[in-house]
């Protein structure tokens, strides 16, 4: 099953995809996990049960035509967790910190970051000249756990989505006096805009190997990132057990897994970048610009397009 939030008459609302339509599923059936998003997730099998029977005999007037309406960001997390250089082959592109590829980079994200389909990511100049794109398969927490096993660990996903890591890499990569690089994550990755979600969540059943997923990236048009989700460092599963040793993992919150290589860093000679070429993907030549298009996409969920827009700041 795919869900998506809408907007409809200027209220959030939750829907479940079906074929070209989606299914205004609290207009169907006024129940409480209908609500939204989360509530969805924290009724578990039975309101994803309950949706799916709704959605079977849903009558016209609560179904829409999936081009009419405006798709939000599927849902807002509370807590984002990212897993940085967590592909091998963008680990071979860039400036490694000391512990690149020794464990999952951890830092966060929250809600105020996120922004939908459509939605313009913000170039910002006074915050940075390097605004860079990461096309990631994000995993929606459905269950909650705490120190949970690898092997346990996909039972505990709800589904999963596409997520750009918008990253600020002249405030991320740093160095010290000495030349040895290291990562200020903070400012360079939560920002306003920086993590566009979307377009739906696949539940988990619809994907039974998130580490058998194909991933792209186009800017413009032009081929950037394609890669398989099996050239992580650390699965799905791996980072589901090592986020779960810090904090208790619960339902709408969202893992970002990392991005492959074919980043705009990798043609950054200031910052490391070593572009290896690779076939079909063309190299950026610079970083991205107001009127830039960004499309994020993964099998099996959906195409993620945002524009990238001028900063209204002073």
């Amino acid at each position: 099953m795919k869900f998506c939030s809408f907007f409809h008459n200027d209220e959030r609302r939750l829907g479940l995809i079906d074929d070209r339509r989606i299914v205004d599923l609290h207009k169907a059936d006024p129940r409480d996990h209908f609500i939204d998003m989360v509530s969805l997730i924290r009724g578990g099998e039975d309101a994803r049960q309950a949706a799916h029977a709704v959605a079977a005999n849903a009558p016209d007037h609560v179904c829409l035509n999936i081009d009419t309406v405006q798709l939000a960001a599927p849902l807002l997390p509370s807590t984002v967790l990212c897993a940085g250089s967590n592909y091998h082959a963008h680990n071979a592109e860039k400036a490694g910190a000391p512990q690149s590829g020794k464990e999952p980079e951890f830092f966060l994200k929250t809600a105020d970051c996120v922004i939908g389909p459509e939605d313009g990511i913000v170039h910002d100049p006074i915050l940075t000249s390097k605004l860079d794109c990461e096309t990631e398969l994000a995993i929606v927490i459905g269950r909650e756990g705490r120190h949970i096993a690898e092997a346990d660990a996909l039972a505990h996903v709800f589904g999963y989505t596409v997520a750009n890591d918008v990253t600020a890499r002249d405030r991320q990569v740093r160095r010290t006096p000495e030349g040895v690089v290291y990562y200020e994550l903070g400012r360079g990755k939560a920002f306003d805009s920086s993590l566009p979600l979307g377009p739906v969540i696949t539940t988990a059943d619809a994907i039974p190997d998130p580490q058998a997923l194909m991933l792209r990236t186009r800017i413009n048009g032009e081929l950037r990132q394609e890669a398989c989700t099996a050239d992580m460092l650390w699965s799905c599963a791996a980072l589901i057990h090592f986020f779960s040793i810090n904090l208790t993992l619960k339902p709408g919150m969202v893992i970002l897994t990392g991005t492959p290589a074919g980043t705009a860093w990798s043609v950054d000679a200031e910052l490391g970048g070593k572009w290896r070429p690779a076939p079909g993907l063309v190299a950026a030549t610079r970083y991205c610009l107001p009127g830039d298009r960004v499309e994020s996409e993964i099998d099996q969920i959906g195409t993620l397009r945002n524009l990238v827009v001028a900063s209204s700041a002073k």
